[in-house]
């Protein structure tokens, strides 16, 4: 089993910049994919950045240029820098591991954005 742990939400002025961690623990397999989605209530929950075990990124389009996600493969976790935050960024993020042909998510991290 996968156990993920997020931190770093909160409240942040429109402009403003939240980091987020995603720390991952049980049976991690060396070659994984870990990313971060979001959703909003009423809404299907959405990509927002990916990153592989050998370093290769996606980002959706609406988040390209203003967030950045890494990881530490020794520590088995990951992270989301969000830069010039905007309102419509509010969501929960969630955290997610993908190995195999299983895939496991965190319990949530409320990411709100004021104007």
């Amino acid at each position: 089993q996968v156990q993920l742990v997020e931190s770093g939400g909160g409240l942040v002025q429109a402009g403003g910049s939240l980091r987020l961690s995603c720390a991952a623990s049980g049976s991690i397999r060396s070659i994984n994919i870990m990313g971060w989605y979001r959703q909003t209530p009423g809404k299907e929950r959405e990509l927002v950045a990916l990153v592989s075990s050998g370093g290769s990124t996606t980002y959706a389009d609406s988040v390209r240029g203003r967030f950045a996600i890494s990881r530490d493969n020794a520590k088995n976790t990951v992270f989301l820098q969000m830069n010039s935050l905007k309102p419509e960024d509010t969501a929960v993020y969630y955290c997610n591991l993908r190995q195999y042909n299983n895939g496991y998510w965190g319990q949530g991290t409320q990411v709100t954005v004021s104007s």
